[in-house]
């Protein structure tokens, strides 16, 4: 069986390297890595790959030798902070050991002086994590960057959202020879560059903590055109069953004009909404009315939801406007990516109703739940005011049952 080191090499400086971590190290023929960390001192008589793609990793793995062979995989930082190794969990035939590593985040807490048990950390580093509410809701929060994510685009989202009075501590080229820290207000980096390998710590004296905002807003006050639209009344209920989680990953499932997107965006606003929609026009009102309510943790993906949802982070709730008749396939693919997700359903027809019912006699571990709302609005005629019914709609809200969270 081939053992597989997976090696946690810290900031990048060998010397920070555990004990452990350089028996290992010794131990293998095969070194795989990103090319910054394959250190000259490290990789005489081995064999080098230069790679970060899990997928690459596990073909070499598999056509090594395994009473020969030994691989270390070097990943940066930690193997539990934001890093390739969980994605080398499952190789075939490998006996897989884990080396922890000094990550950034706790070597720069050190270099700055301050303690990190208290900071919200987020990544930049190819992902849109909500930066600015983050800062606005913590008192110190930690931030890796990287690519279009640079210190100065940062430093700059915050100085948009008025935030350019906070106190950013950025360090470059950590434990390397050409290491640097500054410290002063986000407003004076946004006009600098810094080191592609940099990371961002933010203090704010007056941030508050995340107070979720009432929710069915007034339906003028989104873009809609022809765009159908679910209502005021019906989206307060819908978001009230559902429940959102100030962190939460959300799918809105037939966006339509993104009420409900903007809206979930604003209750979860340390996680993300994902609005999938087919229709161009309403994709286009989804874009505008993100642009209108500055919903930056909102992301639009165009598409079929049964095709498009597989390579999208895994949800903790999900809204379902609509289905193109598809409400079993996209609730099986819901729970194969999150068993406990929680889900709410709106529906005009009884054949919605009647399919998703039946969905749900099969799925004993759920329990469903079906409001039926109607509502009536005023309408003047001259000198009287008639009420106007809606068309009624079914709420459909399914959850996990508490004995089975943890199965």
């Amino acid at each position: 069986m081939l053992t597989v080191h997976v090696i946690g090499m810290g900031p990048g400086n060998p010397e920070l390297l555990t004990e452990k971590a350089r028996r290992a190290l010794a131990e293998a023929t095969i070194l795989v890595g990103d090319v910054r960390l394959l250190d000259e001192a490290l990789c005489r008589g081995k064999r080098l790959v230069s790679t970060f793609k899990a997928a690459e990793i596990r073909d070499i793995a598999a056509a090594a030798d395994g009473e020969k062979d030994c691989l270390a995989v070097l990943v940066s930082g930690d193997v539990g902070f934001f890093s390739l190794a969980k994605g080398i969990a499952d190789f075939p035939d490998c006996r897989i050991i884990r080396h922890p590593g000094i990550s950034s985040l706790v070597y720069f807490a050190a270099l700055i002086g301050t303690a990190w048990e208290d900071a919200f950390v987020i990544s930049r580093h190819g992902r849109q994590t909500p930066l600015t509410a983050a800062v606005m809701t913590h008192e110190k929060v930690f931030c890796l960057t990287g690519g279009d994510n640079s210190v100065r685009a940062l430093c700059a989202e915050l100085c948009a959202a008025g935030l350019e009075n906070v106190q950013v501590a950025v360090g470059e080229n950590l434990s390397y020879d050409n290491e640097k820290i500054t410290r002063t207000a986000a407003a004076d980096i946004r006009e600098k560059d810094f080191s592609s390998l940099a990371v961002m710590m933010i203090f704010n004296d007056n941030a508050s903590l995340p107070v979720r905002p009432v929710h069915g807003w007034e339906d003028e006050l989104f873009h809609r055109g022809r765009v159908p639209m679910t209502k005021q009344e019906v989206r307060a209920l819908a978001i009230s069953k559902l429940q959102p989680q100030v962190t939460d990953i959300i799918y809105d499932i037939g966006a339509g004009t993104g009420s409900c997107s903007v809206e979930l965006a604003f209750q979860a606003p340390l996680g993300r909404v994902y609005a999938f929609e087919l229709k161009a026009e309403a994709l286009s009102s989804v874009q505008q009315n993100k642009e209108r309510f500055g919903a930056e943790n909102l992301h639009l993906i165009a598409g079929n939801a049964t095709e498009t949802m597989d390579g999208i982070e895994r949800p903790d709730c999900a809204f379902i406007g609509g289905t193109k008749g598809e409400i079993a396939l996209i609730l099986d693919k819901l729970y194969g990516k999150n068993p406990s997700c929680r889900i709410v359903i709106t529906a005009i027809t009884l054949e919605t109703v009647a399919a998703v019912t039946e969905y749900y006699k099969d799925k004993p571990s759920c329990v469903l739940n079906t409001v039926q709302l109607f509502a009536a609005r005023d309408r003047k005629v001259g000198a009287y005011t008639l009420m106007e019914g809606q068309n009624p709609v079914y709420v459909m809200s399914a959850a996990v049952r508490e004995a089975d969270h943890g199965a």
